[in-house]
């Protein structure tokens, strides 16, 4: 895919108003070439009670893959891709840099009206503020992931380097 490499980076509490709408922080709208009319996606996180919010592009590449790993013809293809639907919606920013969360999705991952914006590399994480600041691990933790993530052998790149 030869589109924008997208690249959102920090954390940002926001709060969401009475129709649940948040404003993205100036760093995420830069990212989006400036905000208004900016197609995007929401879903639910598959394992964490957040939501992901994909700009359109980025979305139309995961789903490209996907296409290409399934099969509509066997049921268990069909029911992942149905359930991938499932908990996914359409937005875009609105005129004055606000995007509108879907009730149903934020009552998916229990999310109350104050909100953590975590930049994920190509997309932003929607989380409960509170939720964000417990799953959150100690510097050391972080440490002994990174370790068994990235130690001689866990690195996905020398793995796929010394395979050539």
């Amino acid at each position: 895919m030869g589109g924008k490499v997208y690249s959102f980076i920090g954390d940002f509490d926001c709060r969401a108003d009475a129709k649940n709408r948040v404003v993205l922080p100036s760093a995420f709208k830069h990212e989006l070439e400036g905000g208004g009319g900016a197609r995007l996606v929401i879903r639910k996180d598959i394992f964490e009670k957040c939501l992901n919010i994909y700009p359109y592009e980025v979305w139309e590449g995961m789903m490209a893959d996907l296409r290409s790993r399934l099969n509509p013809y066997d049921r268990r293809h069909a029911q992942f891709m149905r359930e991938q639907q499932r908990s996914t919606s359409e937005a875009a920013l609105d005129s004055n840099g606000r995007l509108l969360l879907p009730q149903r999705l934020l009552d998916m991952v229990e999310a109350g009206k104050e909100l953590t914006l975590l930049g994920v590399d190509d997309h932003i994480e929607v989380w409960d503020k509170g939720a964000f600041a417990a799953q959150a691990l100690s510097g050391a933790d972080l440490g002994v992931l990174a370790e068994s993530l990235f130690a001689e052998g866990g690195d996905k790149r020398q793995t796929k380097e010394k395979a050539e």
